[in-house]
């Protein structure tokens, strides 16, 4: 394999060809940089991992009243 010319970048999965031209390229539009900072790193696996323990409580507490209503005594 030869070495890539490092203004080329390819990204296998999402099928993308980035070509750029230098340091004063166009920046990300604003949500795209957010977006990337969010999702990504250490920070993104942080804000996944709180957002699941979230969800399972929310889904632990909705299960736990719904179930106290339908098989409450009358």
């Amino acid at each position: 394999m030869q070495p890539q010319d490092s203004s080329i970048q390819y990204r296998r999965w999402e099928d993308e060809v980035r070509v750029a031209s230098g340091p004063g390229a166009e920046e990300a539009p604003g949500w795209k940089r957010v977006s990337r900072k969010l999702c990504s790193g250490k920070l993104g696996i942080s804000l996944k991992v709180l957002g699941g323990v979230v969800l399972f409580w929310a889904v632990f507490i909705l299960g736990y009243v719904t179930g106290y209503y339908v098989h409450k005594c009358k």
